[in-house]
């Protein structure tokens, strides 16, 4: 690689660290302007679903052959993780609905979030909380790829009697918009790998960026298709959210610690069940239910980016060191 391409990588790394470190900030940004200009974004809603393909899409980029072998490899603390998370997220979403007496028009979007895989901010947080990086990237795999068949049947076992989708246009549409786009990620990352090296590098410092941007657009479409819903909201609303996520994150770490996973596998747990594929529950919201079922799944997306950072600093804090001398424990046993 001569000099000249090495400068444009390096500018493109920072490009997508830059994105990637304000995303918050961006999504805030962007919540805002949909609020104040709705008509704006609400365009945006009719794209949902190719936006998140182009996010799964460059989550199949980032995967290689080694994080298959992991689940290989060391298949308790994976499937220990991945069953935490399909049990845990989807019974408090339907006990939370419930218990705070939620419309179902709008509980449905939570039952949506808990039934979800875990999310790909799962894996940064786990990196900047010194938590086992390697084994959150393998349980995200897992349930992302289960996820056609995980999230229809808990969607229908919750909310069956309220809905009237079935249960395989749940799953065919989860397959379009989530399997095929990370195989084919994956399959693009092998070919280029092989042949490309040079341009493997470029797409993987040019989509956490883009995928940011994906991101920040699905949450502004939802914000202005609900300006009324989410100036009326209840506070009811706002506490279900948190509580849904913080619940999660806390038994995800409770369910690693007594299942005798190390500390950093127990942080990994904690952030793979506490985040969820909140772009999911958003596109399968506007596909098949009322634009107000996308209301949490909304504010999910901007909360568990808030309240991920702020675990992953506290374990930082706890442990006293530096983040910049922290060494992520990929590929550690």
């Amino acid at each position: 690689m001569n000099p000249d391409e090495m400068t444009a990588l390096d500018r493109l790394e920072r490009l997508g660290e830059f994105t990637s470190k304000y995303f918050v900030l961006w999504v805030l940004v962007a919540s805002g302007a949909a609020l104040y200009a709705p008509s704006a974004f609400t365009p945006i809603a009719d794209y949902i679903t190719p936006l998140l393909g182009v996010i799964m899409l460059g989550m199949g980029l980032t995967l290689t052959p080694d994080d298959f072998k992991r689940i290989v490899e060391r298949p308790r603390d994976v499937l220990i993780g991945a069953a935490a998370q399909w049990l845990v997220m989807p019974t408090l979403a339907y006990a939370l609905v419930v218990a705070l007496g939620l419309p179902w028009e709008v509980g449905i979007g939570l039952i949506l979030v808990g039934a979800a895989p875990g999310g790909t901010a799962s894996n940064v947080m786990t990196y900047l909380g010194r938590g086992d990086v390697a084994l959150s990237v393998t349980i995200t795999t897992v349930t992302t790829i289960a996820a056609p068949l995980v999230m229809p049947a808990w969607i229908v076992a919750l909310a069956g009697e309220q809905i009237s989708v079935t249960f395989a246009q749940l799953s065919e549409t989860i397959i379009w918009v989530v399997l095929v786009p990370v195989v084919a990620g994956l399959a693009l990352r092998l070919l280029l790998d092989r042949y490309a090296p040079t341009a493997a590098k470029v797409g993987l410092s040019v989509f956490p960026a883009i995928s940011v941007v994906a991101i920040v657009a699905i949450v502004a479409a939802v914000v202005g298709l609900n300006v009324e819903n989410i100036l009326t909201a209840s506070a009811l609303v706002a506490v279900a959210v948190v509580l849904h996520n913080g619940l999660g994150l806390g038994a995800g770490y409770g369910v690693g610690k007594l299942t005798g996973m190390a500390e950093d596998r127990a942080r990994a747990c904690a952030f793979e069940v506490g985040l969820q594929n909140s772009g999911l529950a958003v596109a399968l919201a506007t596909a098949f239910f009322d634009p107000i079922a996308a209301l949490i799944p909304a504010l999910f997306s901007v909360w568990h980016n808030v309240s991920g950072p702020a675990l992953a600093t506290l374990f930082t804090r706890i442990d006293g060191e530096p983040v910049s001398e922290y060494e992520p424990s990929v590929g550690a046993d």
